[in-house]
């Protein structure tokens, strides 16, 4: 009889346990995946252009698979980034394996929203700055990993970012010395 409480016992635990985590599991929250430890980067091997941040040694990133569910006018963090060889893009795009002018109108996506690539070569609606502007999704700003050559020593991505490059600014009507971090709203055309 004993063992029979302590199985009932057991069960009820993990019928609770269960219980709790869907109630505090939210439906379209995006939640950290776990960190990746910063190395330092090799002198020379970390483009600072448009003020990006180069890992720091030992230091812990927070990574994501996720990002936060896209709406009719999705919040997200607008930010710049290089997408010529050379710049602090990294390389080429992951759409399609090519860079792309900076005075066209182009953007990465965090992992989530990048979604395997799915919106590759899409059209975006970005609202900001009181003007509303059209973007071509070509990368993928990588929400998982980060701190390595292939990610140019730079952290990783949050999981709300859309990086622009400069055309994008410029249409928006951001004065150049504004350019880096813009609350924005996005939709999919």
């Amino acid at each position: 009889m004993a063992i029979n409480s302590k199985l009932c016992m057991l069960h009820l635990f993990v019928l609770l346990a269960t219980l709790t985590l869907q109630i505090e599991a939210k439906p379209g929250v995006c939640k950290p995946s776990g960190k990746v430890r910063g190395r330092k980067p090799p002198p020379g091997e970390c483009n600072k252009a448009h003020d990006s941040e180069c890992c720091e040694q030992g230091k812990l990133y927070t990574v994501f698979r996720c990002s936060p569910p896209i709406t009719g006018s999705t919040k997200a963090v607008l930010t710049i980034n290089g997408f010529e060889a050379g710049a602090d893009g990294g390389g080429p795009s992951e759409c399609d394996g090519k860079y792309h002018s900076d005075d066209t109108p182009v953007i990465a996506l965090s992992t989530g929203w990048y979604n395997k690539g799915s919106r590759c070569h899409k059209m975006i609606n970005i609202h900001g700055n009181g003007r509303t502007t059209k973007a071509m999704v070509v990368d993928e700003c990588d929400s998982t990993q980060g701190c390595d050559a292939e990610h140019d020593y730079q952290p990783p991505c949050p999981h709300n970012i859309v990086d622009a490059s400069k055309a994008v600014w410029k249409a928006l009507g951001v004065p150049e010395d504004d350019w880096g971090n813009l609350d924005i709203a996005w939709s999919e055309t």
